[in-house]
């Protein structure tokens, strides 16, 4: 199997691990670093909405809790008919974990997948240098 076919499968197998029990919307992650290790991610529900954690952020809070910083993909899952899309404060913490250039593959149902990069998610990022 190659690694991106892995990777796919990790964000894919994280669906059944998603806590949704409100949205039954189930989004699965999976992050790599520059090293090749991997950070599964699942969207984690709260019954205040607001506290609720999308599956990119998970993988990424994961993998700089554990001290990473440098990575070269990520992997975003969904059970969405087209390739699922993250939502902004998502493609935010992208913007701050991520080079801009870095790949982005969006999966939808029956594998049909869009390939993009950080900085084509959130052209005119707010980063450090907005500070």
């Amino acid at each position: 199997m190659t690694a991106k076919k892995e990777w796919l499968a990790i964000a894919d197998e994280a669906l059944t691990k998603a806590y949704v029990p409100y949205s039954h919307f189930p989004v699965g992650a999976c992050l790599v670093t520059e090293a090749g290790q991997t950070y599964q991610g699942v969207n984690i529900e709260n019954a205040s909405y607001g506290l609720t954690n999308c599956a990119e952020r998970t993988a990424i809070f994961k993998a700089v809790s554990e001290g990473e910083r440098d990575f070269q993909h990520l992997v975003i899952a969904g059970n969405t008919p087209e390739p699922i899309s993250p939502c902004g404060a998502c493609r935010q913490v992208m913007a701050e974990f991520c080079a801009p250039d870095m790949p982005v593959t969006l999966v939808g149902e029956h594998g049909v997948t869009k390939e993009t990069t950080v900085s084509e998610l959130l052209p005119y990022a707010f980063t450090e240098k907005d500070l």
